[in-house]
Parts: C-alpha cells; sequence; structure tokens
C-alpha cells in the first residue's frame, strides 16, 4: 500500500508541474494533428460543458478522466450518437463498455467513429466535380484500465489507437491518456481530478493521393514521386477540476464544478457547470465554456459559443441494481445549428454511487 500511495502521490506531482508544460499558446492554433481528439463525444458530460471532470463516472470518463471508471460496481455500457454541427452532415457515433475484473480493478473498451458523409471529388480540370465520391472516416479505438488505491484516490491510464483516412490518404497514431481522481469528505462529498490528455508520438500521412507524375531532370523519364507529409503533433492538454455535492434532503443533489484545461495549441479554458438530481433518477445539467475572446466573435477561435445544456432520466431494471438512463446534451455554435447528443447507458449491478 505504502508503494501504491508513492507512485500516486509521484503521478499526481507529475501532472501538477504538467500545465507549465502544456500552457496554452494561441499562436499554434491549428498547427496540431488529430483535433477530433478535443471533442467530447458523450452526451452526459457534454451538458455541463465538461467541468464536472472530476466527478465523471462510468464509461464516460473514459473521455474526461479514466480514474472515474472505477466507480461501476458490475458492468456498464454506453452509446451516443452525436450530430455534430447540425447542417454539416458530420455524425459522431462512440460505443463504450467497462466491466469490474475484481475488486479494485476495472477495465474498459471505447470506440469513437466519425462520419462525414460522401463528398463529390473535384480537380483542378474538374472543378465541378467528376461525379466520383469519397468519404473520409476517423476512428478511434480506446483500451483503458482503472485502479483503486485508495477509498480515497483513484488512477487510470487510457490508450487510443488512432486511425484517419480519406481519398487514397491515410494516417495511424497512438495517444496516451492519465488521470487521478480524489475522493474525500462526508459521504464523499468533495472530488478533485487531473488528467493529462492525448500524449504521443508525431502524425504523418501517406497513400497513393500524395503522389504525382514528374520529369527526371537528367533524362526526361516521366516517373511518380510522392509527396513528404509534415510531421503533425497531438493536441495535448492537462485539466484540473473540482465538484462538491450539496444534498438538500434526501432526495435533492445540487454539484457545482469547475474544471480549467491548459491546451497546448490553442486558447486555455475555463469551464463552469452545475448538475441537479432528484433521487438520481431525474438530472438536469448545465455548462459555460470559456476562453479568451469567445464573447467576440472577431477574436474567437472556436465553434462553440459557451453555452451548454443537458439532462438524463434513468430508470431502474429489476431488483438487482441495474438501471438504464437515457441522456441528451446540446451545445451552442456558430455558426451552424448547435450540436446535439443522444445516448443510452445501462449499468448491470447498480453503481457505487
Amino acid at each position: 500500500m505504502r508503494i501504491q500511495l508513492r507512485y500516486v502521490a509521484a503521478s499526481l506531482a507529475m501532472l501538477m508541474f504538467a500545465p507549465g508544460l502544456f500552457a496554452g499558446n494561441e499562436d499554434r492554433a491549428g498547427s496540431a494533428g488529430a483535433g477530433y481528439l478535443l471533442v467530447n463525444p458523450w452526451a452526459r458530460s457534454t451538458g455541463t460543458a465538461g467541468a464536472l471532470m472530476a466527478r465523471a463516472e462510468g464509461v464516460e470518463s473514459a473521455y474526461l478522466n479514466i480514474a472515474g471508471m472505477n466507480f461501476i460496481n458490475k458492468t456498464e455500457v454506453a452509446f451516443t450518437q452525436t450530430m455534430y454541427l447540425q447542417g454539416t452532415g458530420i455524425n459522431i457515433n462512440a460505443l463504450g463498455l467497462a466491466q469490474r475484473i475484481n475488486e479494485s480493478s476495472v477495465l474498459g473498451l471505447t470506440v469513437t467513429n466519425w462520419n462525414f458523409g460522401r463528398i463529390e471529388r473535384t480537380t483542378t480540370e474538374l472543378p465541378e466535380g467528376d461525379g466520383s465520391f469519397f468519404s473520409p472516416n476517423v476512428l478511434v479505438i480506446g483500451a483503458h484500465y482503472s485502479r483503486a488505491f485508495s477509498n480515497s484516490i483513484y488512477g487510470g491510464i487510457t490508450v487510443n489507437i488512432l486511425n484517419e483516412s480519406t481519398a487514397e490518404i491515410r494516417s495511424t497514431g497512438v495517444a496516451f491518456d492519465a488521470g487521478i481522481k480524489y475522493v474525500t469528505g462526508e459521504n464523499d462529498r468533495v472530488k478533485i481530478g487531473i488528467t493529462l490528455k492525448n500524449v504521443g508520438p508525431e502524425m504523418t500521412y501517406q497513400g497513393d493521393g500524395l503522389s504525382f507524375q514528374g520529369q527526371d531532370p537528367l533524362i526526361g523519364t516521366t516517373l511518380t514521386v510522392e509527396h513528404r507529409s509534415a510531421r503533425n503533433e497531438l493536441p495535448s492538454l492537462v485539466a484540473l477540476g473540482g465538484t462538491y455535492d450539496f444534498l438538500l434532503g434526501a432526495n435533492h443533489r445540487l454539484t457545482p464544478g469547475f474544471t480549467f484545461i491548459a491546451n497546448s495549441f490553442t486558447k486555455d479554458n475555463f469551464l463552469v457547470g452545475l448538475e441537479y438530481g432528484f433521487r438520481e433518477l431525474f438530472i438536469l445539467r448545465g455548462g459555460y465554456h470559456y476562453e479568451t475572446g469567445i464573447t467576440n466573435d472577431a477574436d474567437r477561435m472556436t465553434v462553440l459559443t459557451g453555452p451548454h445544456a443537458g439532462l438524463s432520466v434513468k430508470a431502474p431494471l429489476g431488483k438487482g441494481g441495474s438501471n438504464i438512463s437515457f441522456d441528451y446534451s446540446y451545445r451552442f455554435t456558430s455558426p451552424f445549428g448547435g450540436i446535439h447528443a443522444i445516448g443510452i447507458v445501462m449499468g448491470l449491478g447498480g453503481s457505487q454511487d
């Protein structure tokens, strides 16, 4: 136990110093690859703008803080479909499974797929299109491990396999996440979380789409030449947040939360959120995403305008503690018609709430 606590303390110290290494830098905005890693694909947590990162539990914690995946008793399955930037035809499908393997450990698997629909192929010779189509695709497969080091300290690690492809061009990569969660106070009301996300090697593109026909300058022979792809860094970040549960009688809970995100390739984010729960069967959520310039269209560097909202309705399944939850969230954007997310979560054997 002493070794485990020392390991957790060392990891916590590293994550606390990490914001100095990953401070927001808007001058580098747009220069990172795999920008989809910065989009939360789950319905529950987006209702509070991700501000309740420290309280995230179950499958959805795979995105916010993997340490929270430990807060299930047996099995949890979740699915969310997100209509991203309504009007663009982009959809995100996220499927996840978390399974307890022993008293202190939980394993998880998530699959997130971006569908951009069919895009008509155009060339310099046929700028109006040549009658053919292609379909870009993004796939993220995550393997997750969460462990309880004590009744108050939880940790976890994620390995994400990244694959993105378009017309004759593809790229693969790997990204690592790590998180720590600390729970304390009467009835575990206080929760503090720290997470480090999207750390990994640079990504490059390859494929026939980078090839072209060229002339050998010495002998004049036509050759197939391939462009070199630039290397793209991953959009690493560090997030630190906390929540507090106000228990208003036996049936009501009010939880405010705050999360600070230090981005390495764009402005830092300040997230605030509030969640109200009635007997944990009906939950209302609201949140606000703030970064410098977000209230001014000329200075805003994100499609998000700030406000988020959402709700959940949970129903018990029998007497064994199993339940099913229907979740919805909406993120305000400009331009486009916002971001809708609809999800379903099934917990088997109850939860540790």
